[in-house]
């Protein structure tokens, strides 16, 4: 399974849609799934707007879905299930752009090596400079490396 070849292809797929990939999952289990996450990338003049909608997924879906299956990119042939979709209201924050573009934001961080003897946090995002998410935690503005990160989510305010 080549997924750099796959999201070469949602890509090509996405930039089509005036929208942008911003994850491509395999999942192998009862069923193989390949799960294409796509976003509407972040418009200056227009801040705070954003979203995917149910047709932007179907028109990407129906297009990348043509693709796999004339550049046989899926091994194993239609025995697998393609599910294009938005990376969600607690989405990954995989890119240090993303912790910039989400500045406000509540988040949950994982580390990999503990500060100040903790391995796991709840704060804001007050965004990311020279290699450090700053987040404030507590009323205090802490600098996370950025290679100290393991995982971290947007968590979902109401």
């Amino acid at each position: 399974m080549d997924l750099e070849k796959i999201r070469e292809a949602a890509e090509r797929v996405a930039r089509s849609e005036g929208v942008e990939v911003f994850d491509v999952e395999w999942k192998v289990g009862k069923q193989r799934l390949l799960r294409v996450y796509i976003d509407r990338p972040p418009d200056p003049a227009h801040p705070g707007e954003s979203g995917i909608s149910h047709k932007d997924c179907e028109r990407v879906s129906e297009q990348l879905s043509v693709i796999l299956d004339v550049e046989e990119l899926v091994p194993g042939g239609a025995s697998y299930i393609l599910e294009v979709s938005s990376p969600g209201l607690d989405r990954k924050l995989v890119k240090p752009t993303d912790y910039e573009r989400f500045r406000g934001r509540l988040a949950k961080i994982w580390l990999s090596e503990p500060i100040e003897h903790q391995s796991y946090m709840e704060g804001r995002l007050a965004g990311y400079a020279d290699g450090f998410v700053r987040v404030s935690v507590k009323d205090r503005e802490l600098a996370v490396p950025y290679a100290a990160i393991r995982k971290a989510n947007l968590m979902v305010e109401l």
